[in-house]
Order: structure tokens, then sequence, then C-alpha cells
């Protein structure tokens, strides 16, 4: 997450479009979130008990390598959507609850948008 999110000097998408420095700041984001895997461990982060989890509980979720979860969550990390401590051989993975709400913030709906359907 760049400083660019962390002012606000942004606003909600229904309010005003994004200017291009913003909307590259935000797009790591949500590109991160955009593959199912990486949508799926941010869940089972964000929902942990504890507000942490090891990376050893994540893995047999789901049909993958080791190194293919990894790499799924340095993408998270790079995103800002995670953040994680390494404790012996285990890295332990947390959410980062300031670029959830920044994305939330940003998605937000003040008023209803006329429905074009």
């Amino acid at each position: 997450m760049t400083s660019q999110t962390d002012t606000a000097a942004w606003q909600p998408i229904t309010r005003g479009a994004l200017d291009a420095e913003h909307a590259t700041a935000f797009a790591p984001m949500f590109k991160a979130l955009g593959d199912p895997v990486r949508l799926r461990l941010l869940s089972m982060i964000a929902s942990a008990g504890g507000g942490e989890v090891c990376v050893c509980d994540l893995t047999g979720s789901f049909a993958l390598t080791g190194p293919t979860i990894s790499h799924h969550l340095k993408v998270l990390r790079e995103a800002g959507l995670v953040d994680s401590d390494r404790r012996g051989t285990w890295v332990y993975y947390r959410l980062v609850p300031a670029a959830i709400t920044l994305m939330a913030g940003l998605l937000a709906i003040a008023e209803p948008v006329a429905a074009a359907l």
C-alpha cells in the first residue's frame, strides 16, 4: 500500500473518478484479490481465530504445492493486504485491516446509484 492511498485525496468512486496515481496505487490490491486462491487465502487469514494463522494451517485446504501457496501469499503481502512474521520454520500471516478499510471506502456507496438495468 502506498502513501497515496493513505491520504484523504481520493474519494469513493461514486463521487468522482480516480486520478491515474490513485488508480495505480489501488490496482495491485484489487488485482491480488482477482485470483480465487488468493481470495480464499485472505478470507482464511481474516477469519482466523487469534488474528493470525500459520502457513502450515493454510496449505492443507488447497490442492497446490507449498511453493505455489507461498507465491499467492507473497502477492497478498506485496499488495499490502496481509502482513507476516517468521517464527522458526513457520510463517504466520495476519490481515492488514487498514488496507481492507481503504478498499471498502473506495467502493462505498453513500447514496443509491441509479441502476442502468
